[in-house]
C-alpha cells in the first residue's frame, strides 16, 4: 500500500532490551490501565502513554490529554531512541508529542480502526513492536480488501501520506514467540503528533 513503510528488524536485540527497560521505567510512573470505549466496553489491551500528551478513551470519548487518567500525573518522557527513530526513518523534523503504549496479553487484539484523533494528520504515525509477534492487518482508508503482515520484535512501520488514515488493527498475537517482555506478551509503541501545529515546537 502506498505510504505504508516497513523496516523489519530495525532494532537490534540490545536496542530492544534497552528500549523496553526505558518503557517499563516509565510505566512505573504511569501504570498500565484498561480503558473503556465511549459505550463502556473495556479494551482487550492495556494502555499507557509517554510524552507531553497521552491518548485516552472513556465514557467522555477519545482524546489526548497531558495527564494519566487514573493517577492524574504527567506522562513520562519519550525515550531518546524513539525520537531518533522518528527523525531518521520518517524524515519528519517536527518531534512527536505522544507515544501510545499498548500491552497485548491473554488474547488481546485491536479491531480495524483509523488514527483520526490527531489535530495534525499530515505527520506520520510510527509504530515499534517489542515482544511477541503480531498479525497486523491493514487496508485502504475508504474500504476494500485488507492484507496482513507479521510484526516481530524490533520491527518498525509507519503510516505516511496516502496510508496515514489507513484502516489497521491487530488480528492476534502469537504467544510465546518472544521472550523479551517480562510475563510475555507484546508492547506496541506508537508515535504521533497530536496537538495542533500552532501548539507544537
Amino acid at each position: 500500500m502506498e505510504g505504508f513503510r516497513f523496516w523489519p528488524g530495525a532494532l537490534s536485540a540490545s536496542e530492544q532490551a534497552g528500549l523496553l527497560a526505558e518503557v517499563l521505567a516509565g510505566e512505573a510512573q504511569a501504570p498500565f490501565y484498561r480503558p473503556v470505549t465511549p459505550g463502556g466496553r473495556p479494551f482487550s489491551v492495556q494502555m499507557t502513554s509517554l510524552g507531553p500528551l497521552g491518548w485516552v478513551s472513556d465514557r467522555a470519548g477519545y482524546r489526548y490529554q497531558p495527564t494519566h487518567p487514573v493517577t492524574g500525573a504527567a506522562w513520562p518522557p519519550i525515550p531518546p531512541l524513539l525520537l531518533d527513530l522518528w527523525r531518521d526513518l520518517t524524515g519528519e523534523v517536527r518531534p512527536p508529542d505522544a507515544c501510545l503504549v499498548n500491552l497485548y496479553r491473554d488474547g488481546a487484539k485491536m479491531g480495524l480502526h483509523q488514527d483520526r484523533d490527531e489535530a495534525d494528520r499530515t505527520a506520520p504515525v510510527l509504530s515499534v513492536s517489542l515482544g511477541d509477534t503480531a498479525v497486523f492487518r491493514i487496508g485502504p482508508a475508504g474500504g476494500g480488501p485488507t492484507t496482513t503482515i507479521r510484526l516481530a520484535s524490533g520491527d518498525v512501520c509507519a503510516l505516511t501520506g496516502p496510508a496515514r488514515l489507513a484502516r489497521h488493527g491487530i488480528d492476534r498475537v502469537i504467544a510465546g514467540s518472544s521472550s523479551l517482555a517480562p510475563g510475555g506478551g507484546r508492547l506496541n509503541l506508537t508515535l504521533r503528533r497530536a496537538a495542533p501545529a500552532s501548539q507544537q515546537s
